[in-house]
């Protein structure tokens, strides 16, 4: 547009007006003969040729000029930035998987609507960055004082809330109870005839009571919303809301979906109010409402909105008051046009239609659990309730985010940025999250064990959720490993953790589903549709999967092939007792004391096993030629190698495995005074080494000592193994009732704070991921030939049964899934409603395992 508009602006030409003045003027020039007059005159007709000339001379100039410049602008700029990027922030440079047709289509249509806003209690939004947006708020009473709902935060003190049910694509229940009253809050989604694209959704509020008596508790006041992320302007239904006449409460026109219209159906006597607002910040919907509700309250002594909108308003907050107990059905209805059977479709939508199609659901939900995990024959109706709350929190917790992510600067690069951070290119993510309050937002290891769930349930979701997280993958092989897309995602994240290190990895998680997929293929497990979409996801993976690979085995190798080490650990801390390793996913367990390049980390090299092993099988799947240079068949050989683990990580005097750096255990935090500023002291807690360290084992037995045993390279008739069993099975070292503890007793770090603000994290509690990665080789342990089988079946048996019995306990004592578990009483600890992995608990209900 700039070119045409130039081209347009300077390229006129004399209008023919402008000739004619010309030709008067020469017409005027006084003639002394007939000669001089003709001669005059063929001088004037010169000239005018001339001009003429010049004329369309200039104009060719200008159009040629501007053809350059508009192949400069377009086709040679983009190159020359491309050139400019930093690679950090580059794309990988092939067809993203997301464009392969399985993912178009009426698949891609049917996942358009959908709850993904896991981190409010009730949100809707379509999987597109710039959505229409729905949710929902209340009102909650405590101790005779109001509080706004709408985020989800343990601040608000609910007894608890997730969804019991929900299919991850067209419909899901939850239930929220606040203080002494209980919503229930229902989705349905719908494509009729008439329709838009992707369909028409309906909700359903329901809220009771537990026998209050105070009239201030009997109300109930709920705000539902929407708001368009785009800035359109949202039109009210009518400004006097008179539901008996007219269910209208908005409507609106969008490319995507046509017409759409917003309808509020209801037999209960309630109260409508409203207000709109216009602003692109929809993150602190909350904040605007309150400050409404204030006023209007210090105004008029009203507790309601003021019916007032704002001009061309993008968010429209309605205000539905009514007595407890009350129920409200909110219909979303698309492409409204003259024959698309509006008021049937609204109609099918709401009231007792609407009660039989959620009913319907509820029982496809139950029925379709039952054939996935098979549970009835094998545990009571109060774990089975829990197993569906797991994969219903799992399936309700996905959500479709969009943004830049930023990168911090690398270091040693020639990188000029004003600021600290660099913006990643624009791009969308479908995840699921590990928990709605704390992490709502994808995370790089978590995902792989979310997916070990949800491919059971729904392969093409799966798929989806993983072929959004390989195409975030840059030039270089490497993903960020936390998400924080948009400004909802990071509204919730402290500013520390917001850039992400290029330099720091992950586990690559990811091929723990993979490789599932690639065995049921082989076990043929799947349709002959399925297999074949996964083979086409596969070949155009798999580039990306190479780049990924290769990512990991060039810049997290250490010094002596086939080791590897975990980058981005602080090596000039003096705070920390033992200085983290977040990239590993382990945070606070306990490494090297002093960082160095001489590390050899266990858990990663075993990451690698699984990477390459799974590479080599993809390859062999899709009759990929290994490369030179791309053996993933040798490489898996090296690292499953026993002699070589054993020379690398095994410790003969404690029949243990450990990871090897510059290490001395005589370490300590000590309280010292402190200067801050120029005269102020404060006392702090410092790290203090009482010992020159020395390369050797770092002497902590836990979860990474396992990982040998996780990924089954020690042989079933090694007496190794049995050492690993006494290992797990000991109560003096790592075992409890409840589960395996994530580090020994036996170790110094065992529970101690990393700082003065960081509780012991992965030293101590258990952890459900490594629960039962661990419990996946007791299995195959136990089934295979060697003196040790029994025992690995009475191990597997024990603690199967304590991770069950103690997680179904909590959650029928709390409300929740939490993300750890306390070793001492088995009590639910760190953020609840962690319904990430967690959620494997269902998988290890149904005793299904990942398989080598």
């Amino acid at each position: 547009m700039t070119g045409g508009g130039r081209r347009s602006a300077r390229s006129r030409v004399k209008s023919s007006t402008d000739v004619n003045e010309d030709d008067d003027a020469i017409r005027r020039t006084k003639p002394n003969s007939k000669h001089r007059r003709d001669k005059s005159k063929d001088h004037g007709n010169a000239l005018r040729i001339l001009g003429a000339n010049f004329k369309i001379m200039i104009f060719f100039t200008i159009v040629a000029a501007l053809i350059i410049f508009f192949l400069v602008s377009h086709l040679i700029t983009p190159a020359a930035e491309e050139a400019q990027r930093p690679r950090v922030v580059t794309p990988f440079p092939a067809p993203k998987i997301m464009d392969l047709p399985q993912f178009q289509g009426e698949h891609k249509e049917s996942l358009y609507w959908g709850t993904y806003r896991p981190h409010v209690y009730f949100g809707i939004r379509a999987r597109t960055p710039r959505s229409l947006i729905a949710g929902l708020m209340w009102l909650g009473v405590k101790d005779g004082r109001y509080f706004m709902r709408h985020v989800c935060q343990d601040s608000d003190e609910l007894s608890t809330y997730g969804w019991t049910s929900h299919n991850g694509r067209d419909f899901g229940h939850q239930r929220l109870v606040d203080q002494d009253m209980t919503l229930a809050t229902s989705f349905l989604k719908s494509k009729e005839d008439g329709s838009g694209y992707g369909g028409d959704w309906a909700v359903r509020i329901n809220v009771q009571n537990q026998g209050w008596n105070d009239d201030m508790q009997r109300n109930v006041h709920l705000f539902f919303y929407l708001a368009d992320e785009d800035g359109n302007a949202l039109s009210f239904g009518r400004d006097i809301f008179d539901l008996h006449e007219n269910s209208l409460l908005a409507s609106g026109l969008r490319t995507k979906i046509g017409g759409w219209q917003l309808h509020l159906k209801s037999k209960a006597d309630l109260e409508v109010h409203y207000s709109g607002f216009r602003t692109p910040h929809i993150h602190n919907l909350s904040d605007l409402v309150q400050q409404n509700l204030a006023s209007q309250f210090m105004r008029f002594n009203r507790l309601q909105l003021p019916d007032i909108y704002e001009s061309s308003s993008n968010i429209l907050v309605f205000q539905i008051s009514g007595r407890i107990p009350l129920e409200t059905d909110i219909v979303f209805v698309s492409g409204t046009g003259i024959t698309s059977r509006v008021e049937e479709r609204i109609s099918s939508l709401a009231g007792i239609s609407l009660t039989n199609k959620l009913e319907e659901k509820q029982r496809e939900f139950d029925s379709k659990f039952e054939n996935c995990f098979q549970l009835a024959d094998k545990l009571d109706s109060k774990s089975i309730t829990v197993g569906k709350a797991a994969i219903a929190n799992m399936l309700g917790g996905i959500g479709y985010f969009y943004g830049q992510s930023k990168i911090s600067v690398p270091r040693n690069s020639n990188v000029k940025s004003r600021d600290d951070f660099l913006l990643y290119w624009p791009a969308e993510l479908y995840t699921a999250v590990p928990s709605r309050p704390f992490f709502p937002r994808g995370f790089l290891w978590d995902e792989g064990f979310h997916q070990l769930i949800i491919w059971h349930w729904d392969l093409h979701i799966s798929l989806d959720i993983i072929g959004h997280w390989l195409d975030l993958i840059n030039i270089d092989g490497w993903i960020p490993r936390e998400q924080i897309l948009g400004a909802e995602a990071l509204s919730k994240v402290p500013a520390e953790f917001v850039l992400q290190h290029s330099s720091n990895g992950n586990p690559p998680t990811l091929f723990l589903v993979l490789r599932d997929l690639v065995n049921g293929i082989k076990k043929n497990k799947f349709t002959a549709t399925e297999s074949n979409e996964i083979i086409s996801f596969l070949r155009q993976a798999f580039v990306r999967l190479e780049a990924w690979f290769q990512w990991f085995n060039t810049t997290q190798s250490g010094k002596e092939i086939g080791s590897y080490y975990w980058h981005g650990r602080d090596k000039s801390t003096t705070r920390e007792l033992n200085p983290k390793t977040l990239s590993s996913g382990l945070d606070d367990y306990p490494r090297a004391s002093h960082p160095t390049e001489d590390e050899r980390h266990l858990d990663l090299r075993c990451w690698m096993l699984l990477a390459a092993d799974c590479m080599d099988s993809i390859a062999e799947l899709i009759d990929k030629e290994n490369k030179p240079g791309k053996d993933y068949g040798s490489t898996a050989k090296l690292l499953s190698d026993f002699d070589i683990l054993n020379q690398m990580h095994f410790d003969h005097t404690s029949g243990a495995y450990f990871d090897f750096g510059n290490h001395t255990e005589k370490v300590h935090l000590s309280w010292k005074e402190v200067m801050v500023g120029n005269n102020h002291a404060e006392r702090e807690l410092v790290r203090e080494v009482l010992e020159r360290p020395e390369l050797r084992f770092v002497p902590h037995v836990g979860y990474v000592s396992l990982f040998p045993f996780m990924a089954r390279i020690i042989p079933p008739e090694s007496w190794i193994l049995e050492k690993q069993l006494d290992l797990i099975s000991n109560r003096s070292i790592l075992w409890t009732n409840y589960g395996l503890r994530s580090l020994a007793k036996t170790s110094s770090m065992y529970m101690k704070r990393n700082t003065e603000h960081d509780a012991p994290y992965w030293r101590g509690p258990i952890w459900m991921n490594l629960n039962y990665m661990i419990l996946s080789s007791l299995r195959h342990y136990s089934l295979e030939d060697g003196p040790y089988r029994e025992k690995a079946r009475a191990i597997y048996e024990e603690l199967r049964q304590n991770l069950i019995r103690n997680v179904v306990q909590n959650y029928h004592q709390t409300g929740f899934l939490w993300e750890q578990y306390d070793q001492k009483q088995g009590k639910g600890k760190g953020a609840r409603v962690f319904t990430g992995w967690t959620s494997l608990l269902v998988l290890i209900m149904a005793e299904v395992y990942t398989e080598i």
